[in-house]
């Protein structure tokens, strides 16, 4: 009876949670113009390991997460038909706390991993906060695409095996990047090698940003030993370096993955040298892929 009784509370507990969203939300809304802004914020990449990061952050105390983790406000969201960059600031504002709760060297963030494959969002955000830093986890692009491609097949957005979905990139981006259209549906979901063209997108917030208030991580350094690389961040974002963070399992880690021929690995590997030698330059770092 007892088991009856704890799966009934917890139906009862989701479905509260779910009926008074909408008035939380109104009243996040109504109180925009007294939220902050994110002092920093996780731009990507996709499948480098953002989810994880994230949940590592918001254990510690001097630091504020957003309501949700991806915020898609500055590259206009994942649905085609719905920009949410044209809901405007306030919208924006909704997602953080209220400045009244931000203590000094205490900040708010977010992390959205489109933000910096879309070319527009370096721009956008500058022009709101051009204080802001901004924190790049990169994965070898080889295995961040592979990862990627599992992604979409575990959603039914991928009907063709990998190596048919390689090939055909180029093909199905092609008229969203001769549109500009940055909400195709391709771009933002069938776009595993772009995605990888590491420098071409740091570039666009280099533009913008100024070095120092743009840190680099390494995803494979994130995960053989992320107590260093939070120290790193805690550094670059200007909190406590000595907290201690207990949670350090990674996150949102995929189940449907089997094995790869060697020769996709030898296409994506020769298809990105070029590219990585170009980010190794740029960041003066040598990421050994």
């Amino acid at each position: 009876m007892s088991g009856i009784l704890h799966k009934l509370n917890g139906i009862a507990s989701r479905y509260l949670e779910s009926a008074s969203r909408p008035f939380i939300w109104q009243a996040r809304y109504a109180t925009s113009r007294h939220r902050a802004l994110p002092s920093f914020v996780i731009i990507g990449a996709q499948k480098s390991g953002t989810t994880s990061l994230y949940q590592y952050l918001t254990e510690h105390p001097q630091i504020w997460p957003a309501y949700i983790k991806e915020v898609h406000f500055f590259d206009g969201g994942l649905a085609p038909k719905l920009d949410t960059f044209t809901k405007g600031e306030k919208w924006y504002r909704a997602h953080f706390p209220l400045k009244a709760q931000i203590q000094p060297r205490e900040h708010t963030f977010e992390a959205s991993p489109l933000y910096m494959f879309n070319p527009l969002a370096a721009k956008r955000m500058f022009n709101l906060m051009p204080g802001a830093k901004i924190i790049a986890i990169l994965r070898n692009p080889t295995e961040r695409a592979i990862s990627h491609y599992f992604h979409e097949k575990r959603y039914g957005r991928e009907p063709l095996n990998i190596a048919e979905a390689i090939a055909a990139e180029e093909k199905r981006l092609a008229p969203a990047w001769a549109n500009h259209d940055y909400k195709n549906d391709f771009f933002i979901h069938l776009s595993y090698k772009s995605r990888g063209r590491y420098a071409e997108q740091l570039k666009r917030f280099l533009e913008y940003f100024s070095r120092k208030n743009v840190l680099v991580l390494s995803s494979e350094q994130l995960f053989q030993n992320p107590a260093s690389v939070l120290h790193q961040v805690c550094q670059f974002i200007d909190i406590d370096t000595d907290y201690k963070f207990k949670k350090l399992r990674p996150r949102n880690i995929a189940s449907n993955r089997v094995n790869i021929k060697p020769s996709v690995y030898e296409s994506l590997n020769c298809y990105f040298t070029p590219y990585n030698q170009e980010l190794y330059k740029l960041t003066d770092r040598h990421f050994n892929w």
